[in-house]
């Protein structure tokens, strides 16, 4: 029952910090696991998704001691299992990972079938057939649990991703930084989190090249130690700041960035009609006259993120004229329309591809978070709408926004965090 409930209509102005990247602290908690003494992983994240992991590695028998909210160290070396049993490893998509890190270091894994988000089929078949490659057999029994393990040695190999995937290059990185010989990823994601993974690697002692190219060549090493790292700036989290200042016709300096890592999503806002001006850890958005229409395509990087996909289509349903948005990931990442609807959004959806027509301004309302990106969507459209609205269902946004009230708050939002009682307690009083 916990909501946020946003006064719309006023305009973002100052300065906001950006957290450590979500997708890249997800990846490299499960790396942790292929150390043969402690890790010290600095800028993580304060949200439940990191949470969740830290929690899985402990109990799997890691000690995880948390220096600051945004600093843990982590021993994996009492761990003495293969298995993971935590049920919380159902509830988040990162926890696939944990396969390709326990096949690195034991040459078998068995992990429960992944949970998250829910915007469509995401199928695991090009991990599978990564790991195959590799020498592994696999199974999924009726309890949902995906057993992957070796006969001896995991082997190098060439692989080739049928398409681009994220989860698939990550999770072989991570299976094959140990095995004999050298394998080579073709087709694979060039994502900054990939890259930010590779980086963590190779600081253990790994043999990785080309992280961030279509190509990554790993030459197997016989053991990894462990390491102090930072994680890189979350460019989704960055978006979606930019694109709630010119949503709002506001002015906000985001700081703490990689401006490359948002070179695709500065480019769509100017495009659109907002001036974007870089700094070398910072990126400033405002607004000096209308914005306009646009088409938008989703792509692997370093096309526009689909994480990115939900926040901008919010932007367009106020700007005038009709706008394209265009899915090429996911097949069903449109579900959060039906919520801007309740707002007054004119968008149709036929497929992988919505047409917004710009109606100027939103309406408050009760409304839903249906996933992470889509929750942000909601926070933006009451931002910018007139009255009030509350969005629900808010531990998806706290999957991956750390502290976002606060931060908008201290841009001169007005927005707050509402808990009411369980409606069951509620009627038993």
């Amino acid at each position: 029952m916990d909501k946020y409930v946003i006064h719309g209509g006023k305009r973002l102005e100052g300065a906001v910090d950006i957290s450590g990247a979500k997708n890249a602290a997800v990846a490299i908690l499960p790396a942790v696991l292929l150390a043969d003494s402690p890790c010290r992983i600095e800028n993580l994240p304060d949200i439940s998704d990191v949470k969740t992991l830290t929690y899985i590695l402990e109990k799997m028998g890691a000690e995880v001691e948390y220096l600051d909210r945004h600093t843990v160290l982590i021993d994996p070396r009492p761990i003495a299992t293969s298995g993971v049993c935590a049920d919380e490893a159902r509830s988040i998509r990162a926890s696939y990972y944990l396969i390709g890190a326990l096949l690195g270091r034991c040459q078998k894994a068995v992990v429960p079938l992944p949970g998250g988000c829910n915007f469509g089929v995401r199928p695991i078949d090009q991990h599978l057939k990564g790991f195959e490659a590799l020498g592994c057999t696999h199974s999924l029994d009726s309890g949902g649990m995906i057993s992957v393990k070796a006969e001896g040695d995991l082997r190098g190999a060439n692989i080739y991703m049928d398409v681009v995937s994220v989860g698939a290059t990550i999770n072989i990185m991570l299976a094959t930084v140990k095995a004999r010989g050298l394998t080579i990823i073709e087709n694979a994601a060039r994502e900054p989190h990939v890259v930010d993974l590779a980086n963590f690697l190779n600081m253990m002692g790994a043999d990785i090249l080309g992280a961030g190219t279509d190509t990554i060549k790993i030459h197997g090493v016989q053991k990894l130690r462990g390491a102090d790292y930072s994680i890189i700036p979350d460019q989704i989290e960055a978006g979606t700041y930019m694109v709630a200042a010119a949503a709002t016709g506001g002015d906000v300096t985001v700081r703490n960035v990689t401006p490359k890592h948002l070179e695709s999503i500065s480019a769509k806002l100017a495009e659109i009609g907002a001036t974007i001006e870089e700094g070398d850890d910072s990126v400033r958005v405002y607004q000096k006259g209308p914005l306009r229409r646009c088409t938008v395509k989703t792509m692997p990087h370093p096309g526009f993120p689909t994480d990115m996909q939900p926040q901008i289509t919010t932007l367009l349903s106020i700007v005038n004229g009709t706008s394209m948005v265009m899915e090429s990931i996911w097949d069903n990442r449109f579900k959060y329309v039906d919520e801007l609807r309740r707002m007054g959004a004119q968008i149709t959806v036929d497929g992988k591809m919505a047409i917004v027509e710009g109606v100027g301004k939103l309406k408050g309302a009760p409304v839903k978070a249906l996933d992470l990106r889509a929750g942000a969507a909601m926070v933006i459209a009451g931002l910018i709408a007139e009255g009030t609205t509350q969005v629900e269902n808010i531990q998806y946004i706290e999957r991956g926004y750390e502290s976002i009230v606060d931060k908008l708050a201290g841009l001169g939002a007005d927005i707050y965090f509402k808990r009411e009682p369980d409606r069951d307690m509620a009627k038993l009083g």
